[in-house]
């Protein structure tokens, strides 16, 4: 197996886009045929490895794991010092913290869009916060005005186990899958925010663990 690291290899993107015609990753590659890792199950069919999705959690208990990462960030965002807020998350990537603050409700908002009829693209998610949104203060009530949305979704829903099939850029897929999906992608980044503050020698309101994000197919490091 090569493994190709797009951000640190000048020639990765060009060889994925050339060979493949993509420009998202992670990919995993054989032969012909590719499996996006934002959905675990071709992923892993392609991969000859054990399928993730047999112990995957219900939509209600995705709900409620939502909803404690949502609440967490809520509370890490105004943590930030607003005098390093546009630093870089890491050195070696672009992405600010303010930007990854938002991030992590943008996520969840794209899924509503989605549920709605939009298509989950390639870069839904990866806008950045608007010009009003300057503080951490700010993002934590935009991030409180997406959950009150959710509640609403949540309340009216009628298809409760998600069959429903949403349009995303990696094929049409279970809405299952994709809010399983969504939700340990925030999850992911609230544990980056953990660790940035933690980093500044802030410590977080109620930092999250492994028992939270139990039964959520996370990455097993902190920066993938």
């Amino acid at each position: 197996m090569v493994v190709i690291d797009v951000l640190n290899d000048a020639g990765g993107r060009e060889l994925l886009l050339n060979k493949y015609g993509l420009r998202k990753v992670p990919v995993l590659a054989k032969g012909d045929q590719y499996a996006f890792g934002q959905m675990l199950d071709p992923f892993a069919k392609l991969a000859g490895l054990p399928m993730p999705g047999l112990n995957r959690l219900s939509p209600e208990q995705l709900y409620k794991k939502y909803e404690m990462i949502f609440a967490a960030a809520q509370r890490y965002a105004p943590q930030f010092p607003p005098a390093r807020f546009l630093e870089r998350v890491i050195p070696h990537r672009e992405r600010v913290i303010r930007t990854l603050c938002y991030h992590v409700f943008r996520i969840g908002e794209a899924f509503l869009e989605t549920w709605d009829g939009a298509e989950y693209s390639v870069k839904i998610a990866d806008n950045e916060p608007p010009d009003s949104m300057k503080s951490g203060d700010d993002i934590a009530r935009y991030g409180a005005g997406v959950w009150q949305r959710y509640e609403t979704w949540w309340q009216k829903l009628e298809d409760r186990k998600l069959s429903r099939v949403l349009k995303t850029y990696y094929g049409d897929t279970v809405a299952h899958q994709v809010f399983e999906r969504v939700t340990w992608h925030s999850g992911q980044h609230c544990r980056q925010l953990i660790a940035v503050l933690e980093g500044m020698g802030i410590a977080p309101d109620g930092p999250l663990g492994a028992t939270d994000f139990a039964g959520l197919p996370m990455p097993e490091r902190l920066w993938e």
